[in-house]
């Protein structure tokens, strides 16, 4: 009878997202909370919000959206839940409480935290009767309400898709599979691309500088390396997906002579080798591993845990 009960309050759920009766509560009201209840506000949604801090729905409420006093509120007033908080430690603290209220509910946590404490999330969510959709939002703010911004989902595929209409009021969606863990994984790797590329180009500019090279000087030939990637990418990837790393169009001792020149260019230039020497130390363990005559993607071996140092 509980089970029945559950899958009655989600197909309610469901309705509530395609019918006239259009209704979703968001619980966490930073830049990315409130840019979602706006966009949902504009589509006609009936948006019940409620954060810590409560002054920051004020806002919100000043263009149609309803303030919960309580959590218990919050989650009383529609199926539909969407989390954006600082990390899934923080919904925990704020849900705790409110237990009792989570049966039949289904919450898409688009806080941004590792697969595993997703998939922790998910089957906590579960004991207490709810359906945990997870959510790796791939734009900022500014991009929310945009049909070319995208969002990874995971988890229940039924799920996703009875609440897919009202998710792509926020973004288009991009769903990666039952694995509540999917959508934090893809999320995070592109983060692991995304921070490292950034803070190379962050790099390079500070040595530009220190020679007398501005920013608006550097920035056509910054953007001419790094819209060179996806071809270095795309070339690779067959490769690696292979397991192959053949040094027939680049070596790795060559590179790391390449890597040598850029932390001796630092270090003339008084710019911290922090990052550059971090990269180096990745080539001489490819070295000392025996890849020399390899490509540098031998590298990935190196990567791997069977050959992290202590």
């Amino acid at each position: 009878m509980k089970s029945s009960n559950r899958s009655e309050n989600i197909r309610v759920g469901t309705e509530n997202t395609v019918g006239k009766s259009k209704s979703v509560t968001v619980i966490g009201l930073g830049p990315m909370g409130k840019a979602m209840a706006a966009a949902f506000l504009e589509h006609g949604y009936k948006v019940t919000v409620w954060n810590r801090t409560s002054n920051k729905a004020d806002e919100l409420i000043t263009k149609g959206a309803v303030k919960a006093s309580t959590v218990h509120e919050a989650l009383a007033a529609n199926e539909l839940v969407i989390l954006s908080l600082t990390d899934y430690d923080a919904m925990y603290t704020i849900l705790e409480p409110a237990s009792e209220n989570l049966s039949g509910k289904v919450l898409v946590n688009l806080s941004s935290d590792t697969p595993e404490k997703a998939r922790e999330a998910a089957k906590w969510l579960a004991n207490r009767g709810a359906r945990h959709i997870t959510g790796g939002v791939q734009v900022p703010p500014s991009g929310i309400g945009k049909p070319e911004s995208s969002t990874y989902y995971s988890g229940p595929k039924e799920v996703f898709e009875a609440n897919k209409e009202t998710l792509e009021v926020l973004t288009g969606t991009d769903y990666r599979g039952e694995d509540p863990g999917l959508a934090a994984l893809y999320y995070q790797i592109q983060m692991d691309m995304f921070w490292t590329a950034m803070l190379s180009y962050l790099h390079a500019t500070a040595v530009a500088q220190a020679n007398g090279i501005t920013a608006e000087q550097f920035l056509p030939y910054a953007a001419e390396t790094m819209s060179s990637l996806p071809k270095f990418i795309e070339f690779y990837t067959p490769r690696i997906n292979a397991g192959e790393y053949p040094g027939d169009v680049d070596r790795l001792a060559m590179g790391m002579a390449s890597v040598e020149h850029v932390v001796h260019t630092t270090q003339d230039a008084g710019i911290d080798i922090t990052l550059p020497t971090a990269v180096l130390e990745v080539f001489r363990r490819g070295m000392e591993n025996g890849h020399a005559g390899n490509s540098f993607t031998s590298l990935i071996e190196i990567f791997k845990k069977s050959n992290i140092r202590p």
